[in-house]
């Protein structure tokens, strides 16, 4: 309890977010390692996977390379790079690439095979080339699991970003590493309770952009505003005469 009062209070302490080391630059550095990362793997696993769930062709082969990948340990992973890379940033991101391709690829191939095959066969019924299916019909509709596999494949990266750290990037890892160095644990326990707040917040702005995604939900919100003004069209007005005998 006296190392999470201290870690609090040393969040707290103003001195401590401005600088070189401060926390809000090791803050920025840490979104950026996750922005970076998740990019790069959505460039890839986005396009893949959406291709797989429109032609419903190698679907086995992207659940294999999603479990396989699921399974390497990032930890490894990061140590091998850097041994082949040398330190800087390159390790830390091919491995957060790594990570992040899976729940991508999954939300993107998800997205496209929870559209109803009817709603698909009347869209081609129409004279709908695969391209529009695909992004009038497939992408609006599946968007919900799209952006579900964005929020999984952000929370795992921001929660390994701090590996950065260990081959000398910085971020919020750096004073998890520099406590474990020194054997300063409320630093450390500082720097986990950053990374949990930062995770807390951009899986509830990405929770929050899910559900405005959601075509169901924006329809049941038209369908309860439009309510009300149709009732009141629907009654009487007072001025009107009832059609009934005087």
């Amino acid at each position: 309890m006296t190392f999470l009062l201290q870690a609090i209070a040393w969040i707290l302490d103003p001195t401590h977010w401005g600088g070189a080391t401060g926390i809000g630059r090791a803050l920025l550095q840490h979104l950026w390692y996750t922005a970076l990362g998740v990019g790069l793997a959505a460039l890839l696993a986005v396009p893949a996977g959406l291709f797989v769930g429109h032609t419903r062709r190698g679907r086995g082969l992207a659940v294999a390379l999603t479990s396989g990948a699921r399974a390497v340990p990032t930890l490894g992973l990061v140590t091998v790079l850097a041994l082949w890379f040398g330190i800087g940033l390159t390790a830390p991101i091919l491995a957060f690439i790594v990570l992040a391709v899976p729940s991508l690829l999954a939300g993107a191939y998800s997205a496209c095979e929870s559209v109803d095959d009817r709603v698909i066969d009347a869209a081609r019924a129409q004279g709908m080339t695969e391209m529009q299916i695909l992004r009038s019909v497939e992408l609006p509709l599946g968007m919900p699991l799209l952006i579900t596999g964005l929020r999984s494949a952000t929370l795992q990266v921001v929660a390994t970003a701090m590996l950065a750290a260990y081959v000398g990037n910085g971020g919020l890892g750096g004073y998890i590493f520099r406590g474990l160095k020194t054997g300063d644990y409320p630093l450390m326990l500082a720097g986990s309770l950053l990374v949990v707040l930062l995770a807390i917040i951009l899986d509830l702005a990405l929770l929050t952009l899910q559900r405005l995604a959601d075509p169901q939900r924006r329809a049941r919100a038209d369908r309860t505003r439009r309510g009300p003004a149709q009732t009141a069209t629907a009654e009487p007005s007072p001025t009107t005469p009832s059609g009934g005998t005087a």
